[in-house]
């Protein structure tokens, strides 16, 4: 550090260079032991210098589209000045009428940001992460392959063989054979599936696993709105990937406060060369925010902070300390024009001392956060990142033995062997004529530094000297000396570039100023603003229709009244309440003679104006429609003699002109987010012994998933998105198709899984098991209808049978009787003789051998079992009678107490409705 006396820079001393002064960054092409602290904290202040130049360049554009897009008149807009980009506009509606600028809002622009950003909610993004390096196919995963391919292959072959002995094949015939190959197995649906699905890595699942963790955890959802929000009024979004001591956050900036340097051609804020974020803490967020990383003497710095009157400028009226002596310039230059406090006072202000004030200040006092105290307690924090470069080589080593190593090697790298060259061809010394000993190619690559700087809100560099003020606090981004960063982004096309860690794009700056949705809208409201406001203007002023008379002729008393002389609010009371004027002509009441004489009627409505206002309103809000391509339908506005067909169209044909902004944010913007959040997961996971993830899922489900810390090191992901547009309209739409369309016969508890879905996939999940269960419902049935048919083809079959067994034993029955009969016929022609004249009659004797046989017992019991059934058959008959009465009377008590719930529960929603 030079240190000069008053005498030495008076007498022309000066300093090699000023860290507040300096117009360039500080070289980064400079060996590490030469990145001191000093060096570090000059790369901040110069950061901060250029950011807030930036920031003032955008601020005015940027504060009014938000105020726009809130519906917030900003007068300026308004009043015909130089530097309104609406004053030709402006200077044309309000030449007629200058009472315009008194104005109200009338919304076109907030309605047109409030549809897009709820059909974006409606929205559903699908990310896929795939593990694309060498690793991640190794020896164990292809086993398992191998197995699975395996269980697959066997579980086909049974199949097969299976099918094979239904159909009645032989499995050892060439037949069989043929169908029973590898190949052949191979082509099954299944296993075609298994492949060309392929198998998912256990890097793979951690990364959906982290995903949704990290969406749970940063609320991501919240988050992706506000920023395509932001997308849409500033044409800008700036997500931040802060890096902490042993964890991560992802956090959306606020643009209008964010600055940034990158080439033309580079697409997004992250291929960039620096970028940062000017924000205003108060002491209590920089505690909590960076305090694990300040030391005790920065806390004891923090202990009584108030920045606006420690800022260390020199007060006007008051010596000059020598705190802002430019030591770089003359003595004559420090103490003559352009003055010190000139240039105290125009140093962080915006464009000139008349239009003066901190640019910071000025953006952030639009919120409510600022109107109690200002900035008094407020710190100014800028955390910047920036590309430096670092030294690398490229050694080229050759051993005693002739072998040849190659390796990558920094600066800190020490040549052990000398290197012998062979220069007698050539002189330069290079590794093609190396003949032994340590050959090294220095190159400069690119690393990301970043840091932070605390300060107060006004002008502060490395080494002010402010005795008993805050002088700023420089910090790394996870530790408390900045350097670079722990974790280096690759590239996007190179494993050795490196990326910012803020992720962003400024969407519509190619070849031409960043223009948002909202400015194209921007013209036509101001314009919709004026014109309706002089609506307003023009129904206040009217006059209607209005009665000319002469004023002498009304009455000095009337109705009783004494009205007085030339009493025009008497006469307009009489008129509103009875309809008529009365008038008094007379010479007693006019005092001389009249000359005028025809009262006349004026209409002096201005419906011609107002009208003509009407239509050009109508104008602009149709232009401020097309110039983005939304139109009524749209919005939700009734179009009269419009079908529902030509609605459908017209929405559909305002959808692909405004896709483009859901495009640049679903699809390009936000993969590369969620690429460097997995990125930056997967570093911070490598450092532990073991990867636990715990979350729940939108079905209240808890999910375990665990993985070895070390399994995720040399591992590279990359991510592939999908997006539906206008998901959530489908999704409802689904539900209520399935829900009045029942006719699969769901559960209520199939019915609860479909609206409890929250994705499309899941809803087909949900209708698929459904109409699975129904396939199987009408599978049994129709089995059960075979069955009945079976069984009642059996049992008439049977039936039959013993229909014809009962016809034939009922014929042999007969015979028998028959027979019977005709043998007690016969025994009754001997009733009266008696052959062996044992004193019983022939006929008796033979009637008891008849009994006696079993024809006879045959019929006896024929006729009593015959009893017996019908019997039964009555029992049975009432039986089934009061076992019918009882399933009646058991069904009509069911409804009477379902009746009786539903009565109540309606009951006791009417008494919570009153």
């Amino acid at each position: 550090m030079q240190i000069y006396n008053a005498l030495q820079l008076k007498n022309g001393a000066k300093t090699s260079h000023n860290r507040m002064g300096s117009i360039t960054q500080p070289l980064q092409f400079v060996p590490k032991k030469d990145k001191d602290e000093e060096w570090a904290a000059w790369n901040l202040d110069w950061l901060e210098w250029n950011g807030l130049k930036q920031i003032r360049r955008n601020a005015r554009r940027l504060m009014k589209n938000y105020k726009l897009a809130k519906g917030i008149i900003d007068k300026s807009d308004y009043i015909i000045e130089e530097d309104n980009e609406m004053r030709d506009l402006v200077e044309i509606l309000t030449r007629e009428d200058s009472s315009a600028l008194e104005l109200k809002f009338y919304p076109i622009i907030p309605n047109v940001i409030n549809v897009l950003v709820a059909e974006f909610a409606k929205r559903s993004t699908k990310l896929t992460y795939r593990a694309v390096d060498e690793f991640s196919y190794n020896e164990m995963m292809e086993q398992k392959r191998a197995m699975v391919e395996q269980t697959l292959m066997a579980d086909a072959q049974t199949k097969i063989m299976s099918a094979m002995l239904e159909q009645g094949l032989d499995p050892d015939s060439e037949e069989a054979q043929q169908q029973l190959a590898p190949d052949k197995i191979k082509s099954l649906p299944e296993i075609e599936g298994f492949f060309k699905k392929d198998y998912r890595s256990m890097m793979e699942q951690w990364a959906s696993h982290q995903h949704k963790v990290d969406v749970e955890r940063f609320r991501m959802d919240e988050l992706e709105e506000r920023g395509f929000r932001d997308s849409l009024i500033t044409d800008r979004e700036f997500w931040h990937m802060r890096m902490m001591e042993d964890d991560y956050e992802v956090e959306l900036w606020n643009p209008p406060v964010c600055f940034y340097h990158k080439s033309p051609d580079a697409r997004y804020i992250s291929q960039g060369n620096w970028v940062g974020k000017i924000d205003m803490l108060t002491v209590a967020d920089v505690i909590d925010k960076f305090g694990y990383l300040l030391t005790e003497e920065q806390h004891e710095a923090l202990e009584a902070v108030y920045p606006i009157r420690s800022a260390g400028y020199a007060v006007g009226g008051y010596q000059n300390d020598g705190t802002y002596y430019d030591a770089t310039k003359s003595h004559d230059w420090n103490t003559n024009m352009p003055s010190l406090a000139y240039r105290q006072y125009t140093t962080m202000m915006a464009g000139s001392v008349y239009d003066g004030g901190d640019i910071i200040n000025q953006i952030l006092s639009e919120g409510e956060d600022y109107f109690d105290q200002g900035t008094a307690f407020l710190l100014r924090v800028t955390t910047s990142y920036w590309k430096s470069q670092r030294k690398v080589g490229h050694l080229t080593k050759i051993t005693d033995t002739g072998e040849v190593i190659t390796e990558i090697i920094t600066e800190d790298y020490k040549v052990i062997e000398k290197p012998i060259y062979d220069t007698r061809l050539f002189k330069n010394k290079t590794r093609d004529n190396l003949l032994f000993g340590e050959h090294i190619d220095w190159i400069w690559i690119n690393e990301v530094w970043g840091g932070v700087k605390i300060g107060p809100n006004l002008p502060s560099f490395w080494g002010m000297n402010n005795p008993g003020g805050f002088s700023p606090i420089y910090i790394g981004v996870n530790r408390n000396h900045i350097g670079p960063l722990k974790f280096q982004f690759k590239g996007d096309n190179s494993l050795y570039g490196c990326k910012l860690p803020v992720e962003g794009a400024v969407y519509s700056d190619r070849n031409t100023k960043s223009t948002a949705l909202l400015d194209l809208m921007k013209p036509y409201q101001i314009g919709y603003n004026i014109v309706n406001n002089q609506i307003a203007d023009i129904l206040v002023d009217e006059l209607g229709t209005v009665i000319l008379l002469d004023q002498n002729a009304l009455p000095r008393h009337s109705a009783g009244e004494d009205w007085g002389k030339n009493n025009l609010a008497k006469a307009y009371v009489a008129m509103k309440n009875f309809q008529m004027l009365p008038l008094d002509t007379s010479i007693t009441n006019t005092e001389n003679a009249l000359n005028f004489q025809h009262f006349q009627k004026l209409d002096l409505e201005q419906t011609n104006r107002l009208m003509s206002r009407i239509q050009l309103a109508n104008y602009f809000k149709q232009q401020a429609y097309e110039v983005i391509g939304v139109n009524p339908q749209r919005m939700g506005q009734q179009i009269a003699q419009m079908t529902a067909t030509g609605v459908e169209q017209a929405a559909a044909a305002s959808y692909a002109q405004t896709e483009m902004f859901f495009i640049q944010h679903c699809d390009y913007l936000m993969p590369r987010v969620h690429q460097m959040r997995t990125d930056l997961a997967q570093f911070y996971q490598s450092t532990k012994p073991s990867a636990r993830l715990t979350y729940i899922t939108s079905a209240d489900e808890k999910v375990n998933f665990e993985i070895n810390g070390t399994d995720m090191l040399l591992k590279d992901l990359n991510i592939f998105c999908t997006t539906t547009a206008n998901h959530r309209a489908v999704l409802e739409q689904l539900k209520g198709m399935a829900l009045q369309n029942n006719t699969t016969g769901a559960s209520i508890y199939d019915l609860g899984k479909v609206v409890q879905s929250d994705s499309i996939a899941e809803l087909n999940t949900a209708l698929k098991d459904s109409e699975q269960k129904m396939q199987q419902q009408k599978q049994q049935e129709m089995q059960q209808q075979q069955q009945m048919q079976e069984q009642q083809l059996k049992a008439t079959s049977e039936e039959n049978q013993k229909k014809i067994q009962f016809e034939t034993d009922q014929k042999d029955k007969d015979r028998q009787r028959d027979i019977l009969v005709a043998e007690i016929r016969a025994a009754g022609y001997g009733a009266s003789a008696d052959t062996n004249k044992n004193e019983v009659s022939d006929y008796m004797d033979a009637m008891k051998d008849i009994k006696d046989t079993d024809q006879y017992r045959q019929q006896t019991d024929l006729q009593r079992e015959k009893e017996t059934n019908r019997m039964n058959i009555e029992s049975q008959k009432s039986q089934i009678e009061r076992e019918k009465l009882a399933a009646q009377r058991e069904i009509a008590n069911k409804q009477l107490q379902i009746a009786q719930e539903n009565k109540n529960r309606f009951d006791k929603k009417n008494d919570k409705g009153k």
